[in-house]
């Protein structure tokens, strides 16, 4: 999926504009606030899209150092330049990583790498993507996630085999139409994976839009 292709304009320096971005992520921070106040660390945004959330996380949780990322590369633009124009010196040049790759390989642009991870945040990329992309962000989280390090995952999810709104399910023809591949994601098939990595669901908030946040941390035997 690619920002850019929808008519919308492009700013002169590549910062490309999501408009979910302003319907949902303040009730997205709401959720991290919870989990991230007064923590230090390093957090991976995993597939940052535009760049325009992992600059607001910045901005409200200064004490942890966030790593944007993605695959496409006018992505990595968007973000780059959004990271220039907010100016905010938590925020690290994105990293391209193949979320795919459940060793998730990249090559920073300076040479620098984040440390064991205080959280991974991934909003609306699974349902658009093949289900192996989802195998290797919890593969990926559960390797890179210190002993008390957290997954949130927003988007639109199932619930038990059934959607939480027509809405919902309307979108989720759309994307299938387009991509036998993709689509809605059932929190039960989540949890599953999760349970193979070490990793268990602790929340299900819910957001606006008939979306979600599922939190994810480590059980207590791995």
């Amino acid at each position: 999926m690619e920002f850019g292709r929808d008519g919308r304009p492009v700013e002169a320096d590549g910062r490309l504009d999501a408009p979910a971005f302003r319907r949902n992520h303040q009730a997205i921070r709401a959720v991290l606030q919870r989990y991230l106040a007064g923590r230090s660390g390093d957090v991976i945004e995993a597939g940052s899209g535009t760049g325009q959330h992992v600059v607001d996380f910045a901005r409200h949780f200064p004490d942890i150092v966030w790593w944007p990322s993605d695959l496409n590369e006018q992505h990595l633009r968007s973000i780059a330049a959004w990271r220039a124009h907010a100016g905010l010196a938590n925020i690290r040049p994105p990293l391209r990583i193949d979320l795919s790759d459940p060793a998730w390989r990249s090559e920073p642009q300076d040479g620098s790498r984040p440390g064991t991870l205080l959280a991974v945040f991934c909003a609306n990329v699974i349902h658009i993507a093949p289900w192996r992309v989802a195998e290797g962000l919890f593969a990926g989280a559960s390797r890179y996630l210190r002993a008390d390090g957290r997954l949130f995952l927003y988007g639109p999810f199932k619930r038990d085999g059934k959607h939480t709104a027509l809405s919902n399910a309307v979108f989720d023809t759309s994307l299938r139409d387009r991509d036998p591949e993709w689509g809605v994601r059932d929190v039960a098939d989540l949890e599953k994976l999760a349970a193979s990595v070490g990793l268990v669901l602790v929340e299900i908030a819910q957001m606006p839009a008939n979306n979600l946040v599922l939190v994810f941390e480590r059980t207590k035997a791995v």
